[in-house]
């Protein structure tokens, strides 16, 4: 199929605060979603101001809400980073940031390895790291990884690892960049032990990585002093990497 996103019709296929940002644009943060998400923004919220005003791009892929980011969904993220690349007439160079929670934490990682603009950091909250495993963690959860992955090459078992953050890991295919994993150890949906325990733990054999355990907190529930963390890394890396220059 033919390429259809262009600039004007961008908001259809994505949220972005681009409008109301301060230029020149100084780095793009990709905000993926959890499991089941399927709303539109319309509204600028108080960290899309906030980025705003540094020059910061946050964009919200409209993806498919059982996507697990497959390689439909890599391609997706990659055509609307063109368009945006393309129409600001950035450098290459400049600065992509992968985040989101659960499902969408996956996507961060997921991201990060695969994705056409190398994110410089990836950063994750209660991310979904052992994809075989998560297949047999909950009942609702094999309708939609065989959803997304049906037309994939390979057996279902050789499929999930092709997507599994800790399995790429363990191959030696995840980009040398910082990641920043948080995760609740009160979390009863993605369980912090086999998913961010044993990605972090790999992670330290050769990458830069910081762990963020959330002491007595469910599923992404993330403080306010450790949610401003989470949302401060991307100006925290454009700070330094700009006094650094």
């Amino acid at each position: 199929m033919d390429k259809i996103i262009t600039y004007e019709t961008l908001r259809s296929f994505a949220y972005s605060n681009d409008a109301i940002c301060k230029q020149p644009v100084r780095g793009v943060v990709l905000s993926f979603t959890g499991l089941g998400q399927k709303d539109m923004f319309h509204e600028d919220s108080e960290t899309d101001i906030r980025y705003a005003k540094q020059g910061i791009v946050r964009i919200v892929p409209y993806y498919n809400p059982w996507c697990w980011m497959n390689r439909q969904t890599v391609d997706f993220v990659d055509e609307i980073l063109d368009v945006l690349f393309s129409h600001y007439n950035l450098r290459k160079d400049t600065p992509v940031f992968s985040t989101g929670g659960s499902m969408g934490g996956l996507c961060a990682l997921i991201y990060t390895a695969k994705g056409k603009y190398t994110p410089k950091v990836c950063v994750a909250n209660c991310p979904v790291c052992d994809l075989p495993y998560h297949f047999t963690e909950r009942p609702d959860l094999p309708r939609t990884l065989y959803s997304a992955f049906l037309g994939e090459e390979g057996t279902l078992e050789e499929i999930l690892e092709r997507y599994s953050p800790l399995h790429l890991a363990q191959k030696g295919e995840m980009p040398k960049v910082e990641y920043h994993v948080f995760h609740c150890t009160e979390d009863q949906l993605v369980n912090k032990q086999i998913h961010g325990d044993a990605f972090v733990n790999e992670m330290k054999k050769s990458h830069k990585i910081t762990y963020y355990p959330v002491l007595g907190e469910g599923h992404c529930q993330l403080p306010p002093a450790t949610k401003e963390k989470f949302r401060s890394i991307p100006e925290e890396y454009l700070a330094e990497s700009e006094k650094n220059r």
